[in-house]
């Protein structure tokens, strides 16, 4: 098992879910939801992202609108929809969920950290 392919998937997985958290907050423009992403150490490129936007919308999760810029052509905004709230709400759940049966588990464990074993 490679541990870098278990990380990725990992990442592929809260990708979402941080999007939504982002747009909750207040309307982004793709180059705004990138930097926060990275910011946060969540490494996504636009080719990730605008596919995952694209879906978004048409689940009707995501609107965007068109906004005037001073420094070129308008630029796409996105928000959450009523539909997005409600999903994220839901998926918030399931994340706290998720990290109650790990941190539980951990503690099982004597919360060691685990090591690389060198051997």
């Amino acid at each position: 098992m490679d541990a870098e392919n278990v990380k990725s998937q990992m990442r592929k997985g809260m990708l979402e879910y941080c999007v939504l958290l982002l747009l909750h907050k207040e309307s982004l423009y793709v180059s705004d939801i990138l930097s926060r992403l990275k910011e946060a150490k969540l490494i996504v490129v636009e080719g990730t992202l605008y596919p995952l936007l694209t879906r978004l919308k048409n689940d009707g999760i995501l609107t965007y609108e068109w906004q005037e810029s001073t420094q070129g052509p308008p630029r796409k905004y996105y928000r959450l929809t009523d539909e997005g709230c409600t999903m994220l709400a839901q998926i918030e759940t399931a994340w706290n969920d998720i990290a109650n049966t790990v941190n539980h588990i951990k503690g099982d464990t004597g919360d060691k950290e685990f090591k690389q074993d060198n051997n």
